[in-house]
């Protein structure tokens, strides 16, 4: 847990937004991958020319943590390298030892993110989203479900009961559908293209599928139209999985965003979740924008947002 609780809203704003980072790790791709993992270190230097946010490196979470939302013989397999072929090949990256330190990074910056959520209203890392993990297996350059974790940890802890997730990726979240599935004090709502993968979607408690093509207006009046749903069921904690790849300049979204509909996006949730009052967890997802300063700005955006309406006075 952070320490120095503050009190109040005028309080929060005299100390700088913390963001959890995990670009000091470097993976190594082949020529052509798609991935394009150099947006994490391009997402933290274009925050940190703001000059209003501070940033620390990721920690590691530990097995122990993880296996608490993942089969532990899957955990355990990842992490010495003896990992299922067929496995890998869904997951989408070759194994190694940085893949699995970036791994443990990008799941123990949502974990320390979420205790920052606890201490000041929200909390922000600069990677995980990684919802196309499942129980026993990855997929979709997803390792592990490190916002299933979280909410898994936060449990254990005996800090909620009730949980949120808002996933925006324009891909299904469904790994967190699938981990989530009969437990009906975890809400998930995936706002989804529908012709897009994962071609075999799983049951959240609210999916919203889209069609190609699905423009700002009929995004926002969608998004208006079920989010209520989600502080209709209580939740004790929110995570906001913030993928960019609706944006129409994105490789495989196959939506038609313009960023000032990724921007009224994020300024609904979490002006909305400030209202709520639960802590607020925001996470990155996907983006493959090309020019790849298309998915930055647009994660960006999702901070700045953050930052502003709940650094905001009363």
């Amino acid at each position: 847990m952070v320490q120095g609780h503050l009190d109040s809203r005028s309080d929060q704003a005299l100390v700088k937004p913390l963001l959890y980072y995990t670009d000091h790790y470097t993976v190594p791709l082949p020529e052509g991958h798609k991935f394009p993992m150099e947006k994490y270190a391009l997402l933290r230097a274009e925050l940190e020319r703001d000059g209003r946010f501070a940033f620390a490196p990721a920690p590691e979470a530990s097995a122990e943590v993880i296996a608490l939302a993942h089969d532990a013989e899957y955990v355990r397999s990842f992490l010495d390298g003896t990992l299922d072929r067929g496995i890998l090949r869904r997951i989408g990256f070759p194994w190694s030892e940085a893949l699995v330190r970036r791994t443990l990074a990008s799941v123990g910056g949502t974990l320390a993110a979420t205790d920052v959520a606890l201490e000041r209203g929200w909390g922000g890392t600069l990677a995980g989203g990684t919802h196309h993990a499942f129980r026993a297996e990855g997929s979709g350059f997803c390792v592990f479900n490190d916002i299933a974790i979280a909410i898994q940890s936060l449990r254990k802890r005996g800090i909620v009961r009730r949980a949120a997730v808002i996933d925006l990726d324009v891909h299904q979240g469904d790994g967190t559908a699938q981990i989530f599935q009969d437990d009906e004090k975890v809400m998930t709502l995936s706002m989804h293209g529908s012709n897009n993968f994962p071609f075999r979607k799983q049951r959240s408690r609210i999916d919203v599928e889209l069609a190609d093509g699905t423009g700002d207006e009929e995004y926002r009046n969608q998004l208006s139209e079920v989010l209520p749903r989600v502080w209709d069921a209580g939740p004790e904690v929110v995570f906001y999985q913030a993928g960019v790849d609706a944006l129409a300049t994105d490789s495989l979204g196959r939506l038609a965003l313009t960023p000032a509909g990724i921007a009224a996006r994020d300024r609904m949730v979490i002006e909305a979740a400030r209202r709520h009052g639960a802590p607020f967890v925001v996470t990155l997802g996907g983006g493959y924008s090309k020019p790849i300063m298309a998915t930055v700005m647009a994660h960006a955006t999702t901070y700045r947002t953050a930052a502003t309406v709940f650094n905001a006075g009363p």
